[in-house]
């Protein structure tokens, strides 16, 4: 029993390693989106830090800014949300699918 109690200590271990050295690779990615049909692009990495943003001059209208900030919005939250989506997808091929707890990694 205690043989397989260290086998399992040891597999935990690895699989620990593995996902701090995951979660460093994914920190350094970046995601680009945009939003508006490419009037606002936006770079988010994995760390969900927004570390680029453009917008097309065409999109900026004096007379309507709401439309523009709701663009940038947009574009920023579809960003954050693959950053998630690409968190768990690689987290998921080092724990095999386990279902960990929520900021456990």
């Amino acid at each position: 029993m205690y043989g397989n109690m260290g086998n399992m200590m040891k597999q935990v271990q690895k699989m620990q390693k593995q996902m701090a050295k995951l979660q460093e690779e994914l920190e350094a990615r970046t995601l680009e989106v945009t939003s508006g049909g490419g009037m606002v692009r936006v770079e988010v990495n994995g760390k969900k830090e927004l570390v680029d943003l453009e917008v097309d001059p065409a999109a900026v209208d004096p007379d309507d800014l709401e439309m523009l900030q709701d663009m940038i919005i947009a574009a920023v939250n579809e960003g954050l949300r693959k950053v998630d989506e690409m968190v768990m997808q690689e987290m998921q091929k080092v724990t095999g699918g386990l279902k960990l707890p929520p900021g456990l990694f």
